[in-house]
């Protein structure tokens, strides 16, 4: 009898037949050496670096703070490095230039006026509005108007020219008519709108695939808080950008011949301490408020007038020269002593050990017995004689 052929009989069903049949994973050559050479190179650069166990990002923070000369980077391209990774954490509000800061036009201004506000504010860019801030319609760039105004300055070779003598680069610039508005020459372009909240490198990357490079930061009722150029989101990374227009600022804060400081109500509260003392210690102020302006806001709950007297923190007293109703300019620091005694006085040295002092809200307060100062009434202290 011939022998059968089973190749052509249908597989038993049974345990074992299950088992041949499961899918069984098959290492692959590639996969495996590709899986080994990445291994070793990691485990390379924990050796080396000393990199833990984590992602990549962390790791390389780690390797930034450890110094420049201990990686290969140089100091700037570490600083600029760890900028990078940390303007992932930056929000708008951060980066913004603030409200009262912004400069910005009317729709309705003159083209001779714009030339003005562009000469004096240093910008190439300036916020267009109809009635207020709130209600921005776009911006205007210094390039467009100067195309404008070379536009309607060129003279055609076919067309006669007004004077008998020929002006220079064929530009008559009389025949620019600068009262003209700026809604009538269509100068405005568009702008961006976005939330304080938005990540900035969000607004980079928007920025850059609008080719739109201002944006007015809009609260959620649609107000106004501040404005952001691209410009001021790469001074994130690589620092302060200066160009052949910036003029070099002075001191925020200067010492005078009579030992009080003269401050800018912008300055901020770290460049305060550094210059005026360890004593000027504003406490747990300093976690909400950057600027010696907002200090003070929060001090007494509102901005406050000119000649207005704010006491703190500690033993020094603040004094308000200038101010507006939006915001204060500048101030004047001075000891409580100096300002009773009329005299110089060296401030009481805090032990180093010793807790930050922290603003009281009680009779504690340095009080001004000078009736020439205005004293804030959110601050008065039980100390002062009642009034008969």
């Amino acid at each position: 009898m011939p022998e059968q052929d089973n190749s052509s009989l249908p597989e038993p069903l049974g345990p074992a037949s299950e088992t041949r049949n499961l899918p069984v994973p098959v290492p692959q050559g590639d996969l495996v050496r590709h899986q080994g050479r990445e291994g070793w190179l990691v485990w390379a650069l924990r050796v080396i670096f000393g990199w833990k166990t984590g992602s990549i990002r962390a790791n390389l923070t780690d390797v930034l703070k450890a110094g420049a000369g201990e990686t290969g980077f140089s100091p700037k391209e570490s600083v600029m490095l760890q900028n990078i990774l940390g303007l992932r954490e930056r929000r708008v509000v951060d980066v913004m230039v603030p409200r009262a800061d912004i400069v910005a036009v009317k729709q309705e201004i003159t083209l001779g006026e714009l030339m003005k506000v562009f000469a004096s504010a240093g910008h190439s860019r300036l916020v267009v509005y109809d009635d207020m801030l709130d209600a921005a319609v776009g911006m205007v760039h210094i390039r467009d108007l100067v195309a404008f105004m070379t536009a309607r300055a060129e003279i055609r070779p076919s067309a006669k020219p007004r004077r008998k003598k020929v002006p220079a680069a064929g530009l008559d610039l009389k025949a620019v008519d600068l009262s003209m508005e700026l809604s009538a020459a269509k100068l405005i372009r568009e702008m961006l709108f976005v939330p304080p909240s938005m990540p900035a490198m969000d607004l980079l990357a928007r920025m850059q695939t609008s080719r739109i490079h201002l944006a007015l930061v809009v609260d959620e009722y649609g107000g106004a808080d501040g404005v952001v150029s691209i410009e001021d989101i790469v001074e994130e990374i690589v620092g302060e950008i200066e160009d052949e227009h910036d003029e070099d600022e002075r001191p925020n804060v200067i010492r005078q011949p009579d030992g009080s400081f003269l401050a800018d109500a912008r300055a901020k509260l770290d460049d305060v301490t550094a210059t005026v003392g360890a004593n000027f210690d504003v406490g747990e102020i300093a976690n909400e408020v950057d600027t010696l302006a907002g200090y003070i806001a929060t001090r007494i709950g509102r901005v406050p007038v000119r000649g207005e007297l704010v006491p703190g923190p500690g033993p020094f007293e603040i004094e308000v020269l200038d101010a507006d109703p939006r915001r204060v300019k500048k101030l004047r620091i001075y000891l409580s002593a100096d300002r009773r005694n009329g005299h110089r006085s060296e401030a009481p040295r805090r032990p180093a050990d010793a807790p930050p002092a922290q603003p009281s809200q009680h009779s504690d307060l340095p009080v001004t017995r000078d009736t020439s100062v205005k004293l804030s009434p959110d601050t008065t202290s039980s100390k002062t004689p009642p009034q008969p």
